[in-house]
């Protein structure tokens, strides 16, 4: 299937029910009972072996992975690209964070069992982290949606199985370590989802992974350093939220707070635009705040409406992210001590939607903030989305939320074999829950079975696409050393 266009025009969807593509609602599955959703699994496995999932050969007509990355250049920033590029040229690991659309391709030609549900579509270990829940309680969960979408659970298994390889390479660890934490990784994904089987709705939706009752069971199994290292990152969560955000990016300037410039990565819109340009845009997303409030339900558009916007400016984020229009909001609430941090970032198409099939939302904005609310088991109070006219004077996608909430993240460079595998396991059971929401959990319980034999088959993948991922990050180095392409360094 090839992408859609963007549809720039129109209201939002803002409607309880949610428009499909073609204008139908989207229809209800047939309510099958759990003896046959499990059949349905198991005769999977003769469309799609469990052992057929092992390794990985590019297709003849593979695109040039340079070209794939240059494509996705061309709708961004222009004098942001080469951020991009410097930072996916920095190791393998840091170009497989920015080679979600090239993964996304090889992904399409490999064996899946026809069991879909909504994907994280970039679900490598970095996007895995500590967040704050709206009841101020630190969990563990998914963080970034860019690429949600509906397809096969299988894609974004491998992609966190393929960033396990490629971290641990990055880290010195043997190949038999490589294999022990991915199949860990995988086990804990297959058993978790076979639990999920057996629970009521409800239980499954319930469920979390809070990290005050999780952090004595991991610090059983993690030496002192890892004991260390983790409460260390719960520490550095909880103090990541907007007063943190607000005492680091902005600066006094005439009594008022303003953001502080940091070329290139922040700089404020009284930096960046002039005269009428400025004006016009600044009122543009100052407006939106009141739109993109309509996303939100109606206590959360109450708390929203009591701050105020008194500055505004761009920032760079991510590596995939590089050069994608993402904005900064800061407002004040009662006074200049009770601040909010709001990040406006561009949503384009999902690089997973030439594979897998088109959005349903017409706004892809909307699109991340469903498929967020879907897969997430506590989500920001401020998640919503909006459409703004951009300076060129096209209309753009964003989605909207808190800049910091008590985000953290545990570095993977830091990490030692057994730490890296208990991560690896944690990763595993939350991407489970996160599929089994919108997925059919009993299916793919299922068609896992309770043996390694799934497990087995992705250590080999995770390690024959890791060497695919060498091949194709060298060849960005040699772009770049050519002249191709333009990176910069920071």
């Amino acid at each position: 299937m090839t992408r859609r266009g963007r549809n720039s025009g129109g209201k939002h969807d803002r409607s309880p029910g949610r428009r499909a593509v073609g204008g139908a609602r989207r229809r209800r599955p047939p309510h099958l009972t759990p003896t046959e959703r499990a059949e349905r699994g198991k005769a999977a496995r003769k469309v799609a072996p469990r052992s057929s999932h092992a390794g990985f050969e590019p297709a003849g007509d593979r695109p040039d992975p340079v070209s794939v990355v240059d494509a996705q250049s061309q709708t961004r920033v222009p004098e942001l690209v080469p951020i991009r590029y410097g930072r996916m040229t920095e190791s393998p690991f840091r170009f497989y964070r920015g080679a979600a659309a090239i993964m996304a391709g090889d992904l399409a030609a490999t064996p899946v069992s026809g069991i879909r549900a909504q994907l994280c579509g970039d679900a490598h270990l970095m996007n895995f982290r500590l967040l704050g829940s709206p009841e101020r309680r630190l969990v563990f969960d998914i963080n970034d949606f860019d690429e949600t979408l509906p397809g096969p659970w299988e894609w974004d298994v491998k992609r966190l199985a393929a960033s396990l390889v490629i971290a641990g390479r990055e880290n010195g660890f043997s190949t038999k370590e490589r294999s022990v934490i991915v199949t860990a990784a995988v086990r804990s994904y297959r058993e978790r989802m076979r639990e999920f089987a057996g629970m009521g709705n409800l239980d499954v939706w319930y469920t979390r992974a809070d990290m005050e009752e999780l952090q004595p069971l991991a610090d059983r199994r993690l030496g002192a350093r890892g004991r260390k290292g983790l409460s260390k990152s719960m520490t550095k969560a909880r103090r990541r939220d907007s007063l943190q955000a607000f005492e680091k990016l902005t600066r006094s300037l005439d009594g008022e707070r303003r953001f502080a410039a940091d070329p290139p990565l922040v700089v404020p819109i009284d930096d960046l635009l002039r005269g009428v340009q400025h004006d016009t845009f600044a009122a543009e997303l100052h407006k939106l705040v009141d739109r993109y409030g309509r996303s939100l339900s109606t206590e959360r558009r109450q708390l929203l409406h009591q701050y105020r916007v008194v500055d505004i400016a761009r920032k760079v984020v991510g590596v995939g992210s590089v050069g994608t229009r993402c904005w900064i909001l800061l407002l004040l609430g009662k006074d200049d001590t009770d601040p909010l941090i709001l990040q406006a970032k561009e949503a384009d198409h999902s690089v997973l939607a030439e594979h897998a099939g088109a959005s349903e939302y017409d706004n892809q904005g909307h699109r991340v903030v469903a498929g967020q609310r879907l897969m997430q088991a506590v989500g920001d109070v401020f998640l919503g989305w909006d459409r703004v006219r951009g300076l060129d004077g096209r209309q753009r996608d964003f989605y909207i939320r808190q800049l910091h909430d008590w985000k953290g993240i545990i570095e993977p460079q830091e990490m030692i074999p057994n730490g890296m595998r208990v991560f690896a396991e944690l990763c595993g059971a939350t991407l489970a829950r996160a599929h089994a929401r919108s997925g059919d959990r009993i299916a793919i319980a299922a068609y896992l079975g309770g043996g390694p034999t799934f497990d087995n088959a992705l250590a080999e993948f995770a390690e024959s696409y890791a060497d695919q991922n060498e091949r194709d990050h060298a060849a960005l180095v040699a772009a770049v050393k050519s002249g191709r392409v333009t990176a910069e360094a920071e």
